[in-house]
């Protein structure tokens, strides 16, 4: 008896998980797949299918189900990555290439079995809903599955390909809705986990989404849209919400209008002219100047019902904890300064120019008496108008309504030097990097140093335990130990929805009528008060932003 107990118990495991010659095989909902087992004992399984490939016919068509397969399929290498441009200067991807077939996933599993079911990490990447790879290699997710979390990178549709609405989309989609294919790629993806996370010994109660810059702005979406917001237990984001100014969505009707312009201009006058096009004209015709926008959502009535911003005022989010916050100096002071040199005059003179009669106002919140609070200050103002004011925004109204606890961060920890083989390369917008000329001479550019502080997308390495895959930046033990913290915060909240845990400095979490704080992550991590002027600060441009 005790011999045929155990031979049942061993055809039931091998059934779920079975160990191959080069990694671990997995029975999904589509067939088998194969990892490959790093030198970590983590095993990975890149590239696995989660929808069709969205090409021909399904071209601005909602994900379509996958296709079953024979045998084994070996998950070896990443799939390909969205259409798009080379648009930022700090992405390297690890695809074989760019195609419309990019709707692949990354799975990073723990080395060792466990007698309990495994938390769930789901992370977004950014650039803007026009660039982006789940293979790039700051997202890996190795180092969280060595702290016992199975953890996913997406792939999902960017720019005309992931956002364009037209009015031929909406009347023949049966929920007469039209965009926001690439955040139903994402969503597609959670409903992929919720199917087969415990084939990989996962909790699909406990699936934490988390993304940063546009993929921070994915998440608030997804906590919003009646598709989405039941399939999370968490949600992370790091710099951005969908919440005006940042990629705010728009009206259908607005979307529409922007597909029928950017139809004409591509010279194709149906739907159907559309799907003709190469995928490479396609991208070609998006790129041109004075293109309509194509990287914005749309209140669609399906994925989305209202403004984001509007659902979270309204409690109408998943009501689950969040981790949030954003950088110290997300974008630089020239994006006030128009390329002046920041003096107090010129600075008065822009902040006169952007604010009118606000604009004395705007001077006591972001002062600039001197160059060095004028550089400070700008980048501050800068930082707020791009993408920090959004996140703050996210993050109160969900603690106002949301019933869960809420965690926000500051990222302060600038990035150390560029090592020498970059050479004259300098650190460009937005976190990216500009090769420098050789033949440059030093009195080239004589503006001031921008302000020291953490640039948008510097934490990504930091939070992911990922800075040994940058190796542009020299990175010191400070920088380690940095990263040590912020990984550590983040793997206890995907865990347990607290970031705090033994040997890290205590985080309080904001709720509706509480005290508000926030932990300001660098070298030495501290927790900090909202002060009166930095939410008077955000007080201000909610007048500004939702009118």
């Amino acid at each position: 008896m005790k011999r045929i107990t155990f031979f049942i118990l061993l055809a039931n495991f091998a059934f779920i998980t079975v160990f191959a010659q080069n990694g671990k095989q997995v029975k999904i909902e589509n067939g088998v797949v194969e990892s490959v087992t790093e030198k970590s004992g983590v095993n990975s399984f890149k590239g696995i299918p989660f929808a069709q490939p969205p090409i021909g016919p399904l071209r601005w068509k909602e994900p379509q189900p996958v296709n079953n397969w024979k045998g084994v399929r070996k998950c070896n290498a990443f799939g390909y990555n969205p259409m798009q441009k080379k648009v930022f200067g700090d992405m390297n991807f690890r695809s074989p290439g760019m195609s419309e077939d990019c709707l692949y996933l990354n799975v990073w599993l723990p080395a060792k079995p466990s007698k309990t079911r495994l938390p769930v990490l789901v992370y977004f990447y950014g650039g803007g809903f026009v660039a982006g790879d789940g293979s790039e290699p700051r997202y890996d997710g190795e180092s969280m599955a060595r702290r016992g979390i199975i953890s996913i990178t997406v792939n999902y549709r960017l720019g005309a390909f992931g956002f364009m609405a037209h009015p031929e989309l909406t009347k023949e989609s049966a929920h007469h809705s039209s965009g926001n294919y690439g955040l139903l790629d994402q969503n597609a993806a959670l409903r992929w986990v919720q199917k087969n996370i415990a084939a990989f010994g996962g909790d699909p109660k406990r699936v934490t989404i988390a993304g940063e810059s546009a993929g921070s702005i994915a998440v608030s979406a997804q906590m919003v849209s009646p598709l989405s917001k039941n399939l999370i237990a968490g949600a992370i984001g790091e710099s951005g919400a969908m919440i005006k100014p940042t990629l705010a969505a728009i009206p259908l009707v607005d979307g529409e209008q922007n597909g029928l312009k950017f139809a004409e201009r591509a010279g194709a006058a149906t739907l159907a002219d559309l799907r003709m096009l190469s995928a490479d004209k396609l991208l070609d015709e998006a790129a041109k100047p004075g293109t309509p926008t194509m990287q914005v959502a749309t209140i669609d009535g399906y994925f989305l019902t209202k403004k984001p911003v509007a659902s979270f005022l309204a409690g109408e989010q998943a009501k689950v904890p969040l981790l949030v916050g954003w950088n110290s100096a997300e974008i630089p002071y020239q994006a006030v300064m128009y390329g002046k040199t920041p003096t107090p005059e010129n600075y008065i003179s822009q902040v006169k120019m952007l604010y009118g009669e606000k604009a004395d106002e705007v001077l006591k919140l972001y002062p600039g008496n001197s160059e060095v609070e004028v550089i400070k200050s700008a980048t501050e103002l800068a930082s707020d108008r791009f993408i920090s004011y959004s996140t703050w925004k996210w993050a109160d109204a969900h603690a106002l309504t949301g019933g869960k606890p809420v965690y926000r961060y500051l990222f302060s920890k600038p990035r150390p030097a560029m090592t020498a083989a970059m050479g004259n390369a300098k650190a460009g917008l937005a976190g990216g990097v500009i090769k420098g000329d050789a033949d440059a001479k030093p009195e080239a550019n004589k503006q001031p140093q921008p302000y020291a502080g953490a640039a948008h997308a510097s934490e990504i390495e930091y939070a992911m335990g990922n800075l040994a895959t940058n190796t542009v930046y020299a990175w010191t033990p400070e920088d380690y130990k940095v990263s040590a913290i912020m990984e550590s915060y983040f793997a206890n909240f995907v865990k347990t929805g607290n970031p705090n845990g033994p040997a890290l400095p205590k985080w309080d979490a904001n709720m509706k009528g509480g005290p508000v704080s926030f932990i300001n992550i660098n070298v030495k991590t501290v927790l900090e008060k909202e002060s009166p002027q930095l939410r008077g600060r955000y007080v201000f441009l909610d007048q500004q932003y939702l009118k």
